[in-house]
């Protein structure tokens, strides 16, 4: 792993202290300390793995001039073996605050620290793959409240066997995007259906993606140029389920042709303010996509594209099993991970071999 220098450890402290200094001026405008707070909060992790990477160095150099002792007759030996037992301690501290703060240093996906809109589809499979979106969406609201995250429901479309044939949902919280992103993909599980009387094991699928939501200064949208927007009778299963007024909405981003319809609620203006969100988590993430692609040109993370159309993982339910295809990581508890706690190690690990693989890019560079 490449050294980081003293000097670029001290410019990295400095500029901290310098933003601390500037947050503290009388004569600072509202907005500018809004911004410099933000600048504070990104530097100051940085800056503490900097100055314990610099502690460590600086006390090696102090221990290791008092355990050479020299050609000094007068020098204690109980001393010399002191610094050298505590040398053997800092030199075994030093590699780990080292990766630590490269870690720190390496590029962030400026949309990590975002809530995130997490949708999943039932793909093959039928009434199967419906239930089992249904499983994926109940391990992630465990797992959201494990986090500390509020999981609200945007949209859904639930069959009378169960589960989900589709569900929006938004997820708000401290990195929830950073801690969720890599999900997106083809989830597979392989059971034995409650309807089956032979006995036999299927494989159905599940889509799921997770994007970043934008702030409103992200994505600027004009309503008047910008937006078809219609309204209708909402469809249901009959009855007290149908509504009686145009209360769904469908609005039509008329420079990408992107859809997206809304009839959940009762009130139209709701639905509208329901579908205008997804419209611009949507047109976000494609605007992110397009940056990144020309930015990282063809580098693929070891944990893979994060394409929706990727087999990520595997819930081999008489195996008692977990699969994570990317890398492969197999864990024997499936009903811990499905019940939420146990899903933070598989994210963990994720996350751990996206990290290794940019560090070993930058070591490469």
């Amino acid at each position: 792993m490449t050294s980081i220098s003293p000097e670029r450890i001290a410019q990295i402290e400095r500029l901290r202290d310098e933003v601390q200094a500037n947050m503290s001026r009388a004569d600072l405008a509202p907005e500018e300390f809004v911004r410099l707070s933000k600048q504070y909060a990104e530097l100051e992790p940085v800056a503490r793995a900097a100055h314990e990477v610099r502690r460590l160095r600086q006390e090696l150099m102090a221990l290791d001039a008092m355990a050479g002792g020299g050609d000094d007759p007068d020098a204690d030996p109980l001393m010399r073996e002191m610094a050298q037992e505590e040398m053997q301690i800092l030199k075994e501290q030093l590699p780990a605050a080292e990766r630590a703060l490269a870690l720190q240093l390496l590029p962030r996906d400026s949309a990590d620290a975002r809530p995130a809109m997490l949708e999943i589809r039932a793909g093959t499979g039928g009434d199967e793959a419906a239930l089992f979106a249904g499983d994926l969406f109940r391990m992630y609201t465990k797992y959201a409240e494990e986090q500390g995250w509020k999981v609200e429901m945007i949209s859904a479309n639930a069959p009378d066997v169960g589960g989900f044939k589709e569900v929006v949902a938004s997820v708000t919280g401290t990195g929830v995007f950073a801690r969720m992103k890599f999900e997106s993909g083809v989830h597979r599980v392989q059971r034995v259906p409650t309807t089956e009387s032979g006995g036999r094991i299927h494989t159905s699928a599940a889509t799921v993606a997770v994007l970043p939501e934008p702030e409103d200064v992200d994505i600027q949208i004009n309503e008047a140029t910008d937006l078809r927007i219609d309204v209708y009778r909402a469809s249901g299963s009959g009855g007290q389920h149908v509504n009686t007024t145009d209360s769904a909405v469908r609005i039509t981003h008329l420079p990408t042709g992107l859809v997206v319809t809304q009839q959940d609620e009762k009130s139209q203006h709701k639905n509208k303010a329901k579908a205008l969100k997804i419209l611009r988590t949507r047109l976000y993430e494609a605007e992110r996509e397009r940056t990144q692609s020309e930015q990282a040109g063809a580098r693929k993370a070891m944990v893979g594209s994060g394409d929706r159309s990727e087999r990520i993982r595997t819930y081999n339910f008489p195996q008692g099993r977990v699969t994570d295809h990317r890398i492969n990581l197999t864990l024997h508890r499936l009903p811990e991970i499905l019940e939420g706690p146990g899903l933070d190690e598989v994210i963990s690990a994720l996350i751990a071999e996206d990290e290794a693989a940019r560090l070993a890019q930058l070591d490469a560079a």
